[in-house]
C-alpha cells in the first residue's frame, strides 16, 4: 500500500463513510487557500467551498457537488489583476481496480452515460474530496485570464497587436544586408 502524495487541502473520506449520498460541505481554511493559490499561480484564492454528495457505487463511488471560488489570476496581456467568480456543478466517478491489468483483460468494462465527466481509481478504498475539490478548481480556470479593455491598454503602451509582443517581433523589421542570401 503506498501512501498518497499529500494535498494542501486533503479532506479524506473512507469507503464505509460513503454513506447514501448524504450532502457534505467542505471548505479551505486560509492557510489551505494560500498553498493552493501558490500551486495553482493565482495571485489570491479568496473563498474556496464545495456541496458535495458520495453515493456509493458497485465499483466505487460517484461524487457530485458544487464547486464556489472567488480568485484573482493575473492577465495575460498586462498583468493586472483578473478577479474571477466560479461556481460549477461537477462529477467524479471513483472506481475500484481501474489501474489494474485487469481492464485490458477483455473483461467488461463499466458503462459511462455522456455526463460522466471525470474517472478516477479508487485507492486503497478512500477518497480525498479535498483534492477532488482542488483539481476541479484548477480545471475550471481560465487559461488565458484578460481585464476588460486590455488590448486598449496594449495600444497605449505601444504595442499595436498581439504579434507585435512575441518572441519574433524584433526580428519583423530586420532586412537582409547586401551579399546575404
Amino acid at each position: 500500500m503506498t501512501a498518497p502524495a499529500p494535498s494542501e487541502f486533503s479532506r479524506w473520506l473512507r469507503a464505509n463513510e460513503f454513506g447514501d449520498g448524504r450532502e457534505r460541505e467542505i471548505e479551505a481554511d486560509e492557510a489551505e487557500r494560500t498553498a493552493l493559490a501558490r500551486r495553482f499561480r493565482l495571485r489570491a484564492l479568496d473563498r474556496l467551498e464545495a456541496r458535495l454528495s458520495v453515493t456509493p457505487e458497485a465499483a466505487g463511488a460517484l461524487v457530485r457537488g458544487t464547486l464556489v471560488a472567488d480568485l484573482v489570476q493575473a492577465c495575460v496581456a498586462t498583468d493586472e489583476d483578473v478577479p474571477a467568480h466560479i461556481d460549477v456543478p461537477f462529477a467524479v466517478r471513483f472506481v475500484r481496480g481501474l489501474d489494474d491489468d485487469e481492464q485490458d483483460s477483455g473483461e467488461e468494462g463499466i458503462e459511462l452515460s455522456d455526463e460522466d465527466c471525470d474517472v478516477l481509481p479508487l485507492e486503497d478504498e478512500r477518497i480525498d474530496l479535498g483534492e477532488t475539490v482542488a483539481q476541479t478548481l484548477a480545471l475550471n480556470l481560465d487559461p488565458y485570464p484578460r481585464i476588460p479593455g486590455a488590448d486598449e491598454t496594449l495600444r497605449k503602451m505601444g504595442v499595436l497587436s498581439e504579434e507585435d509582443t512575441s518572441p519574433f517581433a524584433a526580428l519583423k523589421g530586420l532586412k537582409l544586408g547586401k551579399g546575404e542570401s
